[in-house]
């Protein structure tokens, strides 16, 4: 049995029989998403929750002052920027702040040089979709640019669990062609154990349904991402590449034409450099 076949046995194995070890959200992402679900929540509540990790406040503070954010005065507290931005908003930033965390595990230098190529991409996926939302449909903006940033999720416990298997690591085409059947079902798992939303959710197990037409012409962040990481591979030899994107309906949904999207990222450079910027180590 060829080395990508016996992987893919005993993960999927192993994760009808709960033995996969699923990747854990910080505690304070979790605590805020949990508090921010309750309708009876505070600001003042919200604020007490981030403020236990000085270095997320700082974070969090500097990126709601940042251009994408400010308004006419500045945000000197978190409870400050829960009123202005609502918590709903603020969980939605914490998470995405913290998320690189979960891309700094240690292991081989193979994975840990597949770890900063999985983050560096899935934050030019997130800033795309940021940008794409906000201009194109009525969807979040914050929430599209977290969408992206987890629509890779389920890579990194098959990365983790690769690293007993050296000759599949050796053969990184063949790591590809595991995580390309692996990581959009694992992936919705992982979000499920989160608590996140069904939205978020089936971004992780359609992003690479080219084709889907399941929403019939509601806009989705499924659409949003599928467009952002069509885009993040141009001038790359990725597969994806190579698709006609004018009949991709992810496109049609947005009412937009590919060569349309193209310009409009184009125009939107400097935006996209701010919020890839939030997520620079």
């Amino acid at each position: 049995m060829k080395i990508e076949k016996h992987f893919l046995a005993t993960f999927l194995e192993d994760l009808k029989k709960n033995r996969v070890v699923l990747p854990t959200l910080p505690e304070v992402a979790m605590q805020v998403r949990k508090v921010v679900n309750d309708p009876k929540a505070t600001a003042r509540q919200v604020a007490k929750l981030v403020s236990t990790d000085p270095a997320l406040t700082a974070r969090l503070l500097k990126v709601v002052n940042s251009p994408m954010y400010r308004g006419v005065e500045k945000i000197e507290n978190v409870q400050t920027a829960v009123a202005r931005l609502g918590a709903q908003q603020v969980r939605n930033l914490l998470t995405a702040l913290v998320m690189q965390q979960l891309y700094q595990a240690k292991g081989t230098t193979h994975t840990r040089a597949r770890l900063k190529e999985l983050w560096s991409h899935s934050a030019k996926v997130a800033a795309l979709s940021f940008v794409i939302a906000k201009r194109f449909t009525g969807l979040p903006a914050d929430q599209a640019m977290l969408a992206g940033l987890i629509h890779d999720i389920g890579v990194l416990p098959i990365l983790q669990r690769a690293e007993a298997y050296p000759q599949l690591v050796e053969h990184p085409a063949a790591l590809d062609e595991v995580i390309k059947h692996l990581h959009s079902v694992i992936g919705p798992i992982i979000l499920d154990e989160w608590g996140f939303s069904p939205e978020l959710v089936a971004v992780t197990s359609h992003h690479e349904d080219m084709w889907r037409k399941d929403d019939g012409n509601k806009t989705t962040y499924v659409d949003v991402v599928i467009v952002a990481n069509l885009h993040s591979y141009l001038g790359t030899k990725h597969p994806h590449t190579k698709l006609d994107w004018a009949d991709i309906p992810a496109f049609e949904k947005l009412g937009l034409t590919p060569e349309e999207t193209l310009k409009t990222i184009e125009a939107a450079r400097d935006e996209l450099k701010e919020v890839r910027a939030l997520f620079a180590s």
